[in-house]
């Protein structure tokens, strides 16, 4: 391409999994064309992938008004810093990552400034806040959709939609696995017995509200089936020290385990997850498994205001379509289609343990009913976890500025 000058474009990710599909998508670009210069918001991937960072936003991954609000001030500076950097630097184009609320006020910025805004893995508006595809027409120029359902929905609202795939099928090809480690825990599953994985989320506040209720699962699993294997995946420090200090006190044999989240899924026999996007790599290794997202009861009430799917988590929504809300009810094991739907999930503010237990115990007991869940992950993993979602988001982005 024929610029009078490299092209610079500026991030904004503040969550964990953002900052892997920035970085994924910065090496994308270095690859078409490694004049590139990326700059802006994110966090170590995408650091180390070479974005230049003004600030490493994933330090405020936060959930709910109050916590947001309690950091309102950093995101206030930041938006501000972002601001100048528009009028004084004017990048080439503005790539938002998922984390709405921060990412509205880059997206309105940037606009204000004649910005491109291109928007990749958009927030779930359609789930939770449909009103927001206001702020979306408005504020941003070209919608990259990471599920097959979302194009047409945004494009019905006047939205400029394009499906690119989920960048999440990218990371999971692009991910080394510890063969050693690997190996260990296979001997020591036909030594000792299956092991399930417990991912208790990658924000400190899901692993706050989640984890004690699925030590008390794990403890109603052992209760059932002795001879089982038990450990955590943390992502950072702070949450396994958290993880082993509950640990300790529940009295169960259970591991905690930092940087090894790939890996305990691979050696899984089943899973207990927290909802959110780690549903897909769990899709990618076809490992039943049963989700919680434990709120507080006020949350809860709020949350039923806006939601506007039946599931939660990802993986179900691709197996069911997505947006039909003819049926809001909670997922119900005992309702007619629940074998066919593939994470078992519960979005609560009770104790779900005694169902999270039974799901698992089944699928640790019965050879049968976990093969069939096996073959039923198999055949949607066939359907929806195609790599290359970071390779045409930025072939498209850089098609777009070259015209």
């Amino acid at each position: 391409m024929n610029h009078r000058r490299p092209l610079t474009i500026f991030f904004s990710a503040g969550e964990p999994s953002g900052d892997f599909h920035g970085a994924n998508l910065i090496r994308e670009f270095q690859k078409l064309d490694p004049s590139i210069k990326t700059v802006g918001y994110g966090g170590p991937e995408m650091a180390e992938a070479g974005c230049e960072l003004h600030e490493d936003l994933t330090r405020f991954a936060v959930m709910w008004l109050a916590r947001a609000l309690m950091n309102v001030h950093h995101f206030w500076a930041l938006m501000k810093r972002a601001d100048r950097y528009f009028r004084d630097q004017r990048p080439d184009a503005v790539v938002l990552i998922d984390y709405p609320g921060f990412n509205w006020w880059i997206a309105k910025c940037a606009k204000r400034r004649g910005i491109p805004v291109f928007y990749y893995t958009p927030p779930q508006i359609w789930a939770w806040a449909r009103w927001r595809v206001k702020k979306m027409r408005r504020f941003v120029d070209h919608v990259l959709c990471s599920l097959p359902f979302e194009q047409a929905w945004l494009e019905q609202r006047g939205c400029r939609a394009t499906y690119v795939g989920h960048p999440f099928f990218d990371e999971v090809e692009r991910v080394e696995l510890d063969e050693p480690f690997l190996a260990e825990q296979r001997r020591r599953s036909e030594e000792e017995g299956p092991l399930v994985t417990i991912l208790p989320g990658s924000r400190t506040q899901e692993v706050e509200h989640n984890l004690n209720w699925f030590l008390k699962t794990a403890q109603k699993i052992h209760a059932t089936v002795p001879r089982v294997r038990f450990a955590i995946g943390s992502f950072r420090p702070n949450q396994a020290q958290f993880a082993r200090e509950l640990v300790e006190q529940s009295g169960l044999p259970i591991e905690v385990y930092e940087n090894k989240t790939p890996e305990l899924m691979r050696a899984a026999h089943c899973c207990l997850a927290c909802s959110g996007s780690v549903s897909l790599e769990l899709l990618y290794h076809r490992k039943p498994t049963a989700v919680l997202y434990w709120v507080p009861r006020y949350a809860y009430v709020v949350q039923g205001w806006f939601r506007k799917v039946k599931y939660i988590t990802l993986v179900n929504l691709l197996a069911t379509g997505g947006l039909d809300n003819s049926d809001m009810k909670p997922f119900d094991p005992n309702q007619p289609d629940a074998d066919q739907i593939p994470f078992p999930e519960y979005l609560t503010w009770e104790d779900k343990s005694n169902e999270l237990a039974a799901h698992l115990i089944e699928w640790l007991t019965d050879p049968n009913r976990y093969a069939l869940r096996v073959d039923r992950l198999d055949q949607l993993c066939r359907e929806v976890a195609l790599p290359g979602a970071s390779q045409r988001a930025a072939r498209y982005i850089l098609g777009e500025l070259a015209e």
